[in-house]
């Protein structure tokens, strides 16, 4: 799993006005909360948090959050609100998680290989783009890759087929099919 640091700082201003000057002042506004602890206010400097969450985008990641630089916290991205005129962060919220604790994550499915059942008029057809596992935050994979360079026409992978890491657990149904070439319907 991926893991970025960000730094922020606990937050004194409150109300509509205080936020627009924290705004201005180039900062965005966030909550930390989870792991039933108490919650934080806070505030990051939005140019380097715009460029960690592009760089984090669409993926699973964990974020090493200092607060006021000695503070260290093991949290997720869980929503980050925008202004849909202008396409600027108005807010985030962080959720603290326990890196030692079981949590479910969505993991995407790689494609690699070219299936030979399409040299031979097949259509590769993904029925599942991701897949659902349970393990601790740092067992988690990027990416589970799936070779298609074996399969022909009728042939298919499913989900009991993938290779999974150790402390991994599949959510899903092992039956389920994840992908298959098929001939295409005239």
């Amino acid at each position: 799993m991926l893991q970025v640091d960000m730094s922020a700082s606990k937050r004194e201003g409150f109300g509509k006005g205080a936020m627009r000057r924290l705004r201005v002042s180039g900062s965005t506004p966030a909550v930390l909360y989870g792991n039933d602890k108490e919650v934080y206010s806070l505030q990051l400097e939005t140019i380097p948090f715009v460029k960690t969450l592009h760089k984090i985008s669409r993926k699973n990641a964990v974020v090493q959050l200092s607060i006021n630089g000695d503070d260290m916290r093991h949290v997720l991205v869980k929503a980050i609100q925008t202004d849909p005129v202008h396409d600027t962060l108005i807010h985030a919220d962080f959720y603290e998680i326990d890196m030692a604790a079981v949590r479910r994550f969505t993991v995407p499915l790689q494609m690699t290989g070219k299936a030979k059942g399409l040299e031979f008029g097949g259509e590769l057809v993904v029925h599942k783009a991701a897949i659902e596992l349970d393990g601790a935050p740092l067992d988690i994979p990027d990416a589970i890759k799936v070779d298609v360079s074996g399969l022909g026409i009728g042939d298919s992978i499913l989900f009991s087929d993938l290779e999974l890491p150790g402390e991994v657990k599949m959510v899903a149904d092992a039956s389920r099919l994840c992908v298959e070439v098929v001939v295409p319907m005239a």
